[in-house]
Formats: C-alpha cells, structure tokens, sequence
C-alpha cells in the first residue's frame, strides 16, 4: 500500500489555510489545528476588519474633501450660525457590526474551500511533542477547548501561528478605554478623542479612519516621523495631509503609562507630559505565538525577538518542521505568509519550488492616501546598497487627479543606471494598492521602463503617471539627463 504523506498545520491563518489547499491539492493528508477560526488574526481581527472600517473611512474623507470643489450640493438645515456643522455622520455600532459579520463571512469561506480541498480542520492548540522519530515523523499534541487530547503523527509540521499585540506593562488593555487593535471593533460609539499610542502601519491607519470618522484624534510616535519604516517622502506626504486634516500629530513622544480616570484616558509620555482622551488605542507592535509549544525542544531555533528562524523555502532547524507568516517574523503581510506556506509544501512534497524573494513583494499602508511600495527602497538607494536612478512625480499634474480633486501623492520609479531595468516603486494616491501592480509586474519580470512607457495607457487616467515617470527615466538616460 502506498504511503500517503501527513501534513500537520498548526494554524489556520493566510500562512495556513493557504498551504493546506496546497497539500490537499498535492495529494498529501492534511489536518489543520486552529484555534480561533480559519483566516486568523488577518481575516478576524487584522487586515479583513481594519480594511472594512477604513473603506467607510475613505468614502467619510472623500465626501468631506471633494464635494465642495467639485460643485455638490449638500441639502442641509443646519442654522447659518453652525453652518461649519459636520453634514455627514457615522453610525460605528452599525459599521463594527458590519465588519464582524464580513470577518465571520470571510473565516467561513476559507473553511468551506479548505474542507472542500480534503483537508480535516480540528479545533484546539496544537503543540510539537518530542524530537523527530526514527521513522521521521514528528508528533503533533492538540488539545481542545475542553482540555482533552489528541496525539497526531505528521510526516511535516507547518508552524502558522502568527502573533498577538504587544502591551506595554504600565498601559495594558482593558477592552473599554484602552484597547488594542483586536478590541476596537467591540465599540458602539464613536470615540470622542482618542489618542494613538504607536504611528507605524497600524497606529497610522487606525488613526486616520477614526480621524476620518469624526474623533478628534492624537497621534503618540516615539520616532521622528509618521511611518518611519516607509519611504520617507511618502511618510511626509501623510504627516502633511494628517496635520491639515487636524490631527494632532506628537513626534518624538514615547508613551511610558496609560491608565483609566473616570470615564477619560491619561497617558503620561516619558519626558512627564500627561495628554489625556477619551480612548486610548495602543498599537506597538506585535509578539510572535511561539511560546509553550515546545518548539525549542523539538529543535527549533527562536530568534531572541521569539520570532522562528526559518530559510528562504519555509524550513527551521527541525528536520520535517516548518514555519510560515508572522511568526517568523520575515515580512509582516498576508500575503508573505500565503507564500511561505505555499513554498514549503512545495518544497516538502517534491514540486517546483522558487525560493522566497522579498524583492518582488508589494505592500501597502491603506491610510488615505495609500502608500503602496514594491522593490528596493529610497533607504537602500540612499545608502548604496543598489545604484539606481529615482523619478518621483507629483500626482497634482495628472488630469485624472486633478478631476477628481486629488492634490496629494506621487509616482516614484526605481531603475538600474545602465539596464534601466525596473526595481522598485512608490505610489502614493487613492487606491495605490491597485496601481502599484503595473510597477510590481516590472519587478518580478525584470522590465526596462522604456518597455513601461511604450505600453498603452488610458487618458486621462492615474496609472497614466506611471507611464510619464517611467518615460523620464528613460528620456534623462537618452539626453544625458542625471
């Protein structure tokens, strides 16, 4: 009798789900150990649910900053005096509830293509039992919600555990006032004021929706700037438009404390200063789920940030043990997790495999405007790690934008000096996590920006400056042009 290959996943997040439909696929027997709904922290409480929020958000801010100039009419009995008065408004206990039901819908997708591919999904927490055996298979201990066990035998382990939010000791959630970004959606009324503590991507982008929505908000950043981890025009633009927006925006202001005063929020910065809110959201990054799993006894090497150490085709230092998504700590995206888990499945069951490259990874930071990136960076460019030749044009000249009434953002296109080989983007604009995919293509099939800018574009249309920018790079290279 032949040997059908067991894949045991633990964790039925992007990472998982993704790799499960893979094995199933791929004729292996697969069981995916999941504790809190197929999708995971994506679908259920991250990038499904935010996302759902922010769309809400950007038709608020569309509204606010574009019907007067472009001629809309608002019919409104607000007195001459608060003629000021917000003419919109929002509803957040009917708009959370709109995001739970979508979330819940979205878990309840995958789980039906996951049980449909032939993969048997168990509820409970799964824990690695021992070394490898002789025989090579390695022992999966998952135990329920009810405390009973179950041992299961699995010729490969994928480890999609993902990660939870941090907490700082002095400012620990407590789902009312002081929240992280998994509790926010438990709100029924809009936050008055609320106070960001955190200004990477997920402080950035909560604190513009709820901006967007009506809350006077307070942006906490400890660093220099808005999303210091982007590109920094990029991040300058969305300071510039959050200041303008009125937002209060505190750099170089670490948050040490934050505690509950009646029903307002004071958090104390560490130079002494106290602001205080009605809310408070703490988003300072994320811890990885590897404890208590018994992965370093079952040789797995853990970073000291707790994060698994993984190569570039998903494997640990544990033979037949692998691991996917944010506890790995590569590259915090879904869809990086989808890859890492479709790769090692790959590599596992003997198919075609093409090693993980970062290089052609887009993302995106879904604050209005969006800022969508792809390739190498400004930072890499600046510091030599690669020679490149940079184009940034505003988006203020397009047609398009001007039509409907965008003023902020850019195009910027990374290309080799001598090849004009394409290797990195930057789009800032409405919707520039759909517009980077031209520049991604480019990327990933090593393109030239002549090739770029001699492909057809519509007029007048946004993705007409990617062609204008990539037919710079290539006119300065022609004329001589730095």
């Amino acid at each position: 009798m032949e040997h059908v290959t067991r894949i045991v996943i633990i964790g039925g997040g992007p990472g998982g789900y993704e790799a499960a439909l893979v094995a199933a696929q791929l004729g292996a027997e697969v069981t995916v150990v999941d504790s809190d709904g197929l999708g995971g922290a994506s679908v259920l409480t991250d990038c499904v649910p935010s996302k759902t929020l922010i769309a809400t958000a950007e038709v608020m801010t569309t509204f606010d900053s574009s019907y007067e100039e472009l001629g809309i009419i608002v019919a409104d009995d607000t007195p001459h005096v608060e003629q000021a008065a917000r003419v919109v408004g929002v509803d957040l206990g009917k708009v959370n509830r709109r995001v739970k039901r979508l979330a819940l819908a979205q878990s309840h997708d995958i789980a039906a293509s996951v049980t449909r591919a032939g993969a048997r999904v168990l509820r409970g927490r799964g824990r690695l039992e021992g070394m490898q055996a002789l025989d090579g298979s390695r022992k999966v201990v998952v135990r329920a919600a009810d405390g009973s066990e179950e041992t299961l035998t699995a010729d490969a382990v994928l480890i999609a555990t993902g990660g939870h939010p941090r907490e700082l000791p002095d400012a620990r959630p407590d789902g009312e006032r002081i929240l992280n970004w998994t509790q926010v959606y438990d709100l029924n009324e809009l936050p008055e004021e609320l106070i960001v503590v955190g200004s990477g991507v997920t402080g950035a982008e909560f604190a513009g929706a709820y901006q967007a929505l009506g809350s006077k908000v307070t942006l906490v950043s400890s660093r220099d700037r808005v999303l210091p981890g982007e590109d920094p025009d990029a991040a300058a633009v969305l300071e510039d438009v959050f200041r303008r927006r009125g937002m209060n925006v505190m750099a170089r202001s670490r948050a040490q404390s934050a505690k509950r005063v009646g029903d307002r929020v004071e958090v104390t910065l560490a130079d002494g200063r106290v602001i205080t809110g009605s809310h408070c959201l703490m988003a300072v990054g994320a811890i990885p789920n590897s404890a208590g799993m018994g992965l370093e006894e079952a040789g797995v090497k853990l970073r000291e940030s707790g994060h698994i150490w993984t190569d570039r085709v998903s494997r640990t230092t544990a033979p037949g043990v692998y691991a996917a998504g944010d506890v790995t700590g590569v590259f915090a995206l879904a869809s990086v997790a989808a890859m890492q888990g479709r790769i090692a499945m790959y590599h596992f069951l003997g198919d075609a495999v093409a090693p993980l490259n970062l290089k052609t990874v887009s993302s995106n930071v879904f604050t209005d405007p969006e800022i969508a990136t792809v390739g190498y960076s400004q930072a890499e460019v600046d510091s030599g790690k690669i020679d490149a030749r940079v184009v940034k044009l505003p988006l203020l000249r397009n047609p398009r934008a001007k039509m409907q009434g965008i003023r902020d953002g850019f195009v910027k296109i990374f290309c080799r000096p001598g090849t004009e080989i394409v290797v990195g983007g930057v789009v800032v604009a409405p919707r520039a996590s759909e517009l980077i995919h031209p520049i991604s293509l480019a990327v990933d099939n090593n393109l030239t920006v002549e090739q770029i800018a001699n492909a057809f574009t519509v007029y007048p249309s946004l993705s007409g400056s990617i062609a204008e920018v990539a037919r710079q790079l290539h006119t300065r290279k022609v004329t001589g042009e730095s």
